[in-house]
């Protein structure tokens, strides 16, 4: 589509964006917009990648999907801070053969804990909270009686930047106490499911596995307690608060916390697909059946902070280029607040990315059943985001087999498109 094209497109649209009311409800072709269902071309969409440019490129993530039987994704990719490329691949539904637009929404595991970082930046910017302040005990963010008796008295030591960091003095040597709710119900003497507060109290009946800011191993748990800690310091819920202070001032709108059944799925979100000898959990509900992880196994809604959003890959491109250092587009956070989450030489980074290297390569991966995801910033200004709502048989290691395929998409791209498809998407609040 030529550029005369799209600007007609974008002012007729524009013009009639209030008056437009578009019949079919409940079809890939129309969203919500102030109550009106709009045509859904307002957003970034496949026709908007059609190009010769990509064609090389695009073959390698098909030849990728084929190989992994992945069955849908959603890759975006910009350059110098603008969005240049944004396409789905594959399916957003098998059984209803729905195509995967950039505008469908997918599970983003632990790359939701880049949001949770950024939320406790901005509170400490905002000078509601300190990285030093100490989450348990009397006085202190999380001082609830339910709270005030830890089997380990170091509990009382953990901060904020201990749990960011992943220095809280958890370990999964046990298991990951976000993952067992059966095994907290249990100890707790209670029914299905648990909420937050029980496995919280579980993992205080228990020591901890080294001391606080002496260690650090990867905890889900940790992330999820910053979801409260952030509720106390904002004086609203976690999901709000991301939502209103940190993604809406970046014009992100389509990002949310998903939920456990493909019953409660958002709207324009893709259904997810595991391994075909993918092994059954209890139902995180405690109705006593067997189900796929991805389909009520495992519950999001309580992993919150730590791995329940869905999103788009434009929207997590947006909140990429908002936090990686380079001057265009201006930053969100401070580079005091982006040192801290990135330099790997002050004792706590990477903070909320998976890793940060000093050549300028920052990553974040996410992957449980259903799902891999990935988003990575290159010191030459380059960055990309993928999506998948498929899990394969190597799991997490997965995302290395991205990480390949998306060096070889760029090597592949001999000349790039100069608009920015950002400008010609418009803020669609669901």
């Amino acid at each position: 589509m030529n550029l005369p094209n799209r600007t007609l497109r974008i002012l007729i649209t524009g013009t009639f964006i209030f008056f437009l009311f578009v019949p079919q409800v409940g079809t890939e072709s129309v969203v919500m917009i102030n109550g009106i269902n709009t045509p859904s071309h307002l957003r970034i969409d496949n026709t908007m990648a059609d190009s010769e440019l990509f064609e090389t490129a695009e073959k390698g993530v098909e030849w990728f999907m084929k190989n992994w039987s992945i069955k849908g994704a959603s890759v975006a990719v910009a350059r110098e801070g603008k969005l240049l490329y944004a396409r789905g691949f594959g399916y957003s539904s098998v059984n209803d053969s729905v195509p995967v637009e950039p505008y469908h929404r997918f599970r983003v595991a632990s790359v939701s804990k880049l949001i949770t970082a950024v939320a406790v930046m901005k509170l400490q910017e905002e000078g509601r909270l300190s990285l030093n302040d100490k989450v348990f005990g009397p006085g202190n963010i999380l001082d609830d009686t339910i709270f005030s008796h830890p089997k380990d008295r170091r509990v009382i030591d953990i901060t904020v930047a201990h749990l960011l960091s992943h220095e809280g003095g958890w370990s999964q040597r046990y298991g990951d106490q976000m993952f067992m709710p059966d095994v907290i119900a249990r100890s707790l003497d209670k029914k299905m499911p648990v909420d937050i507060y029980d496995i919280i109290r579980f993992a205080l009946s228990k020591n901890l596995h080294f001391t606080p800011g002496t260690g650090q191993s990867y905890s889900n748990l940790g992330y999820s307690i910053l979801g409260l800690v952030i509720e106390r310091a904002s004086g609203t819920d976690y999901e709000s608060y991301c939502r209103r202070e940190v993604l809406e001032p970046l014009g992100i709108y389509d990002m949310a916390i998903g939920h456990n059944l493909p019953e409660q799925a958002l709207p324009l979100e893709v259904s997810y697909y595991e391994v075909d000898n993918a092994q059954l959990k209890p139902s995180a509900y405690g109705t006593g059946e067997m189900v796929p992880a991805s389909r009520g196994g495992n519950d999001i809604e309580t992993l919150g902070a730590a791995g329940g959003w869905v999103a788009t890959a434009p929207d997590l491109m947006r909140l990429l280029l908002a936090i990686d250092g380079f001057e265009h587009p201006k930053d969100f956070l401070s580079q005091e607040s982006i040192r801290f989450m990135t330099d790997v030489y002050n004792g706590y980074a990477p903070v909320g990315w998976r890793t940060t290297l000093t050549n300028g390569l920052w990553w974040r991966t996410g992957s449980f059943p259903g799902t891999s995801a990935m988003m990575k910033r290159m010191p030459d200004g380059t960055a990309w985001v993928v999506l998948s709502n498929t899990s394969a048989w190597n799991g997490p290691e997965l995302t290395s087999d991205i990480d390949q395929m998306m060096a070889k998409f760029l090597a592949r791209v001999r000349e790039w498109p100069q608009e920015d498809l950002f400008t010609w998407s418009l803020p669609v609040p669901l």
